[in-house]
């Protein structure tokens, strides 16, 4: 069991690769997008992969507390990096239209209704959801997750509802005001047949009803080094 030995930090952005190379030290030139390397230092073994949850090119580095403390240090004092948390990861994973498990994703928002069905491989022998998810491809699902971009500036945030001619038809799963693209933008959970691109609907935020439009759910295109 190695969890509480490890643990992680992420550099995240455009020049990810010239950071991690030239201020942590790591060579990671060769490494493409969801691969990963070990790296022995100082008798350590670092683990180092080409992912990340912001649709950015992308490290995250797996050691010790002490060697991440460290790399932590090397990066702040660098300038080159701003440190960032959770918040702000969140935001730039929902502009590239990843899904957050509680959000986009749940026991009761499938892979099918997410539009993720291209990552669950149903020719594989049984595994747990398998005959449910055959069903939902088969027969069409009652719910889909879809992008909204809202006419006016309204941060449309959980749970808000999702509107057509007065009658709710669902949720708002995740939503900002989106700084790379300076829209208003949400991701929803709404009955299959509002979920055509070009759909005009309304989210209710607080007492206010604020018009949008259905559009695909990836609001900023990702940057992935392939």
């Amino acid at each position: 069991h190695c969890s509480d030995y490890y643990g992680q930090i992420a550099v995240q952005g455009p020049e990810a690769e010239q950071v991690t190379e030239e201020v942590l030290g790591l060579k990671c030139a060769e490494l493409v997008f969801y691969t990963t390397k070990t790296i022995d230092i100082d008798g350590e073994t670092i683990i180092v992969s080409r992912t990340g949850y912001t649709g950015e090119d992308g490290f995250e580095i797996y050691g010790s507390h002490g060697f991440i403390c460290q790399c932590w240090d090397k990066l702040m004092e660098s300038g080159r990096c701003k440190p960032c948390g959770l918040g702000c990861r969140d935001t730039l994973r929902f502009e590239v239209g990843l899904p957050l498990y509680g959000d986009e994703l749940s026991a009761d928002i499938s892979p099918v209704m997410a539009g993720l069905s291209m990552f669950c491989k149903l020719d594989k022998p049984e595994f747990i959801g398998r005959e449910a998810l055959i069903q939902q491809k088969t027969e069409g699902v009652k719910q889909r997750v879809i992008g909204i971009e809202l006419k006016d500036k309204a941060i449309p945030r959980h749970g808000y509802a999702v509107m057509k001619d007065g009658e709710k038809v669902g949720e708002v799963t995740t939503g900002y005001n989106s700084i790379s693209t300076g829209k208003s933008v949400c991701m929803a959970l709404v009955d299959t047949p509002y979920a055509k691109l070009g759909t005009e609907l309304d989210i209710q935020i607080r007492k206010k009803t604020f018009p949008g439009v259905v559009v695909k759910k990836r609001f900023y295109d990702k940057h992935y080094k392939k």
